[in-house]
């Protein structure tokens, strides 16, 4: 069964939105995602930049049970936020989402992590720089890497990107869960400057976009 996904493209990507077209608002994209493919009890990773940025927002859904912040796609057993950060371990910043695909699908949280982040931008997102920013879908099976495929080859057929895509689809091995003072980082230390000037402006364009998604 095919289902029509409609993705507002243009707005949310704050790292750089010189790399969009500004005539564009939507584009309709044909996935085949369903709920015999992924269970209820279904999970997704992604690696979108500093995972203190997207893991608010992805917990704000509906049909999201829980996030978490931690690191994936390296060769280094239990990195430390340390080790990570010198870009070294071959690990990036994920997020790692616990959702009922009967609430939200794989391919509604694909659209929104397409629209926090600047997938165009190679290893880096904004003042973020490094291998361990790289826009990246760890995908957990065969499904999720078809899913992805046909999603990314959608949105570059519908030209809504000047530049090309630079998501890599990376099979997830291990996922390492970051400390403590990473979790929920936003609502524990949102008047920090970070914060203030980086995450709170992704945290309201999102909101305004996708209110009714919200919890």
């Amino acid at each position: 069964m095919k289902s029509i996904a409609f993705i507002g493209l243009l707005g949310l990507v704050l790292a750089c939105n010189s790399s969009k077209k500004n005539t564009i608002t939507e584009m309709e994209a044909e996935n085949t995602d369903t709920s015999a493919m992924i269970n209820s009890n279904a999970k997704a990773t992604f690696g979108g930049g500093c995972f203190w940025c997207i893991e608010t927002i992805f917990a704000q859904l509906k049909g999201v049970d829980t996030v978490l912040s931690g690191y994936a796609g390296g060769t280094v057993k239990n990195p430390s936020y340390k080790e990570v950060c010198t870009g070294t371990t071959g690990h990036a910043e994920v997020i790692q989402i616990h959702y009922d695909s009967n609430q939200i699908s794989y391919t509604d949280l694909m659209e929104i992590f397409f629209n926090v982040h600047d997938p165009t931008t190679l290893n880096r997102q904004g003042n973020d720089v490094g291998t361990q920013y790289r826009s990246a879908i760890m995908y957990h099976n065969e499904e999720q890497k078809e899913l992805a495929q046909n999603y990314i080859q959608q949105i570059e057929n519908s030209g809504v990107f000047k530049s090309k895509i630079v998501t890599t689809l990376e099979k997830l091995d291990l996922f390492y869960v970051a400390d403590d003072y990473h979790q929920n980082y936003y609502n524990q230390n949102g008047e920090g400057g970070y914060c203030q000037f980086v995450i709170r402006p992704k945290v309201e364009k999102f909101q305004k976009q996708y209110k009714d998604k919200l919890k």
